[in-house]
């Protein structure tokens, strides 16, 4: 074979080699799509939310019946002590009169000093009689209610009408409520509300009976909220938050808490929609009421309807694919 032959063969196979290589190389390869996130998701619904208001407080008693000595005399005993309970026709310690207990006391006086037999026959004798004859009164609370507070000590000598302890009614004790001035005025008699104590983690339904005046310099105005259901201790300076019911609004568009992701360091406040197309986007919202588990979205406006998601959104970027789980 000639030399122009081998040359014309040895280009061609270059060229053959170089064409394979450009066509494996360029080949366009196929672009691999992002794994779709599963995630669980709810709907916009409208829902009637209640307006409210919170306000911390304390557990005080209107009425306080003041237990009073019957008579002159010394308070023999005293059974209760403060935060006591106590029930209508409950005894609460006893006097005994002034007359009787001079009696006692000299006839104790004179056993002491007696020498003789007959002495101490005598003196016990008296002693015996001014036992039978002392006049004890038994002190008796007139309401069911908790004790305050004790104005005197057994032993303590005591004048007719002399306070000995103070009873909160039980009937009358109310939760009051420090309400900000500048909600104040969308207060009212009648309205609903609940009291959550501290020590009882349950609710406790309640009503507003009394928005109670204050000095224009107050910062907060006493609202008076009345129990519909005693709590399980009757109580007085138990502390909590009472919830006033001040309105409601109807048709407002709501999601579902679980919806609602939070950035504590800008104060913005995100849900995840997702579209026709399964993939997700952000919206920043301004929330309102939270009522049972869901709430209200004030803006911007949302469709009633709207997919959005309530699982598995954390740390989805924008435009994320997602796989929709029951």
């Amino acid at each position: 074979m000639g030399s122009s032959v081998k040359v014309r063969v040895a280009l061609l196979a270059a060229l053959a080699i170089a064409a394979g290589c450009r066509r494996a190389g360029d080949a366009p390869s196929e672009a691999i799509a992002p794994a779709a996130t599963p995630v669980r998701v709810a709907r916009v619904t409208r829902e009637t939310v209640s307006e409210s208001i919170e306000a911390p407080g304390r557990s005080v008693a209107v009425v306080e019946v003041k237990i009073r000595a019957p008579f002159a005399g010394t308070l023999e005993t005293l059974l209760v002590s403060d935060g006591s309970i106590v029930r209508r026709g409950g005894t609460l310690g006893s006097v005994i009169a002034r007359e009787n207990e001079a009696e006692t006391s000299g006839a104790r006086d004179m056993l002491a000093m007696a020498r003789s037999e007959t002495e101490k026959r005598d003196a016990e004798h008296a002693l015996d009689l001014a036992r039978k004859n002392r006049v004890l009164s038994p002190l008796r609370s007139s309401v069911d209610g908790v004790v305050l507070s004790h104005a005197a000590s057994e032993g303590d000598r005591l004048s007719e009408g002399q306070e000995i302890v103070s009873v909160a009614q039980a009937s009358s004790i109310v939760f009051q409520a420090d309400v900000g001035q500048s909600d104040i005025p969308r207060v009212r008699t009648g309205q609903p509300a609940s009291v959550r104590l501290t020590e009882d983690p349950q609710p406790l339904d309640a009503v507003v009976a009394a928005v109670l005046p204050v000095a224009a310099t107050d910062l907060t105005s006493p609202v008076r909220i009345q129990f519909r259901r005693r709590p399980a201790r009757n109580g007085v300076g138990l502390f909590g938050t009472a919830r006033i019911i001040v309105g409601s609004r109807a048709d407002v568009p709501t999601v579902p808490d679980a919806a609602l992701l939070r950035d504590d360091v800008t104060g913005t406040t995100r849900v995840a929609v997702v579209s026709a197309d399964r993939h997700v986007h952000w919206i920043a919202v301004s929330t309102g009421v939270e009522q049972g588990g869901r709430t209200e979205i004030r803006s911007p406006a949302i469709a009633d309807g709207t997919v959005v998601v309530v699982s598995g959104q954390v740390g989805l970027p924008e435009g994320s694919p997602v796989s929709i789980q029951p």
